[in-house]
């Protein structure tokens, strides 16, 4: 007997091959991935599917956990540190996500951020409207989702550049992206990269569309590190989208977007409150980082340094400098 899936209004046949592929990169965020791993079986149980997780070489435990999880697919390529007395060679963004693109199987595939959380309905309700699109003969090359930065954003959004969708977190047609030759990974170290995609897929004559139903929750402060290291190249992968696309972007607009589109939703779920936890903890972590600092001007980094056994405790960091300066 034929065994079919339901999405929403469309009925999807059972094949060989997944339907969705979930497609996301990681470095040393494991309490993270941990969350956006679940929230993503759960959207997606009982549908043909795949998750591919693609690691730029964590040492918290990430790859050892991604390798227990027979669910998921997992590419580790180093991107951090030093083999052989050299340092490794640091590569793009969009060649870590590319790694998960061509090894995709699936009619539609997602992109996907480990600091990122699934609100219930938002992969189903975006492919099923792909679909329909599709059917009406919409020629759609990829569909985005609603997403808000926590915990400093109330309302949902997607952003468009010249006149087109941007896609941070949502759906691509497979062999659209194979049509355009996926993410450049040579012109754009990080930023920038996927708003030249939906651009590009508008040359091919594909359109970028938004999903009213779809939303995800996005940590915004999960790796500040991560975010500042890639801080310095954002300049110069600008000068890049602007040398390609300047001619149709808003370029007296900051980022040039043209505009956001901004929605109100309330999730019933509760799936923001999953953040919770992790970020109690990272208020901690940088109530004693600076802390730390503070000592640091006050005593001078060489005492601290010397405190071998340090504490984040501030009762007991006091303690032990003045037994350090009394002595």
């Amino acid at each position: 007997m034929e065994k079919k899936y339901v999405l929403g209004e469309v009925s999807v046949k059972e094949h060989s091959k997944p339907l969705i592929s979930v497609v996301l990169g990681t470095y040393n965020r494991l309490a993270f991935l941990r969350l956006t791993v679940e929230s993503i079986r759960h959207e997606l149980a009982g549908i043909p599917s795949e998750i591919i997780v693609v690691d730029g070489g964590s040492r918290d435990g990430t790859v050892k956990w991604l390798l227990k999880q027979k669910d998921i697919i997992t590419i580790v390529q180093h991107n951090h540190g030093s083999w052989k007395e050299k340092e490794v060679e640091r590569r793009s963004w969009g060649y870590f996500m590319n790694l998960g693109f061509k090894c995709a199987q699936g009619t539609y595939v997602c992109m996907f951020n480990d600091d990122c959380l699934v609100v219930p309905g938002a992969l189903k309700n975006g492919c099923d409207l792909f679909r329909r699109e599709e059917a009406a003969g919409k020629k759609v090359g990829a569909v985005a989702f609603y997403c808000r930065d926590l915990p400093e954003q109330r309302t949902y959004s997607v952003t468009k550049t010249a006149g087109t969708v941007d896609i941070n977190n949502g759906l691509f047609l497979r062999k659209a992206l194979e049509e355009i030759g996926y993410i450049d990974e040579e012109a754009f170290m990080f930023y920038y990269a996927d708003r030249d995609v939906v651009l590009r897929l508008r040359e091919k004559g594909y359109c970028t569309i938004d999903s009213p139903d779809s939303y995800i929750e996005h940590y915004f402060h999960a790796a500040l590190e991560v975010r500042a290291s890639n801080q310095r190249t954002a300049q110069e992968d600008w000068e890049s989208f602007v040398s390609r696309w300047g001619d149709v972007i808003s370029l007296n607009k900051k980022g040039g977007f043209d505009c956001c589109i901004e929605r109100e939703h309330v999730d019933a779920y509760a799936t923001a409150d999953k953040f919770k936890p992790l970020h109690a903890r990272n208020i901690r972590y940088a109530m004693r980082k600076a802390l730390r600092s503070c000592f640091e001007k006050l005593y001078g980094s060489a005492v601290i340094r010397k405190i071998s056994d340090w504490s984040p405790s501030l009762k007991s960091l006091r303690r032990r400098i003045s037994n350090k300066m009394v002595q």
